[in-house]
């Protein structure tokens, strides 16, 4: 009679234990890796999440505003505009600046572009525009409208600026974002036509959205 030689299968305890072992540090490293890359995530973000840009309207000086026709307006603004870039670690550059200016809801100014310009860290720049319009279609109430604020002796224009901005950190430059600016200039303009132009030298802070 032949003997049987049977083996008695190994112990699976090391075994289980090294496999255990094995989940456990990829587990930590995991774990490492994630609350790393979201510690790097939030320092981009703080970094990265900069305070938008402050415009304030420094002077208004209003030329020319009568119609032309019964509904064609001829008009001539001049307007300085402070802009401060806030930030002390992100500069701005500032692209396609497009500035007019509104009265009750209606423009009275073509587009005027400014030229492009970059902006430093915590630094202010001052900007001058001239804004003109020439034979602009206008509502039919507008000369009831301008007599009507002459005679409450203030006139309320709209000084708009539009563009796109793109943000610097270091040698990173960002997309483009859209931006607009909105000025509101407040003029005397009594029953009397002035000798010189309607002015706005009071300065306003200008809302901004981006």
């Amino acid at each position: 009679m032949s003997a049987i030689d049977i083996k008695s299968p190994k112990p699976c305890g090391k075994q289980g234990l090294s496999i255990h072992k094995l989940y456990k540090k990829l587990f930590y490293a995991f774990s490492t890796f994630f609350l790393s890359l979201l510690s790097l995530i939030f320092l981009v973000w703080l970094i990265l999440h900069p305070s938008k840009p402050e415009f304030s309207l420094r002077e208004a000086n209003l030329y020319q505003l009568n119609l032309s026709g019964p509904h064609l307006l001829n008009s001539s603004i001049q307007l300085t505009l402070l802009s401060k870039n806030p930030n002390k670690k992100v500069g701005i550059y500032y692209d396609q600046l497009q500035v007019y200016a509104s009265y009750k809801g209606q423009q009275i100014t073509v587009y005027t572009s400014l030229p492009p310009f970059y902006q430093g860290h915590e630094e202010s720049n001052l900007l001058t525009a001239s804004l003109v319009g020439a034979g602009l279609p206008v509502a039919s109430s507008f000369g009831y409208e301008v007599g009507r604020d002459q005679t409450a002796g203030k006139l309320v224009l709209s000084l708009k600026m539009n563009g796109r901005l793109r943000w610097k950190v270091g040698t990173w430059v960002s997309g483009r974002y859209r931006f607009n600016i909105n000025c509101i200039s407040v003029m005397d303009f009594g029953p009397t036509i002035p000798s010189g132009p309607l002015s706005s030298k009071q300065g306003s802070q200008c809302s901004t959205t981006v």
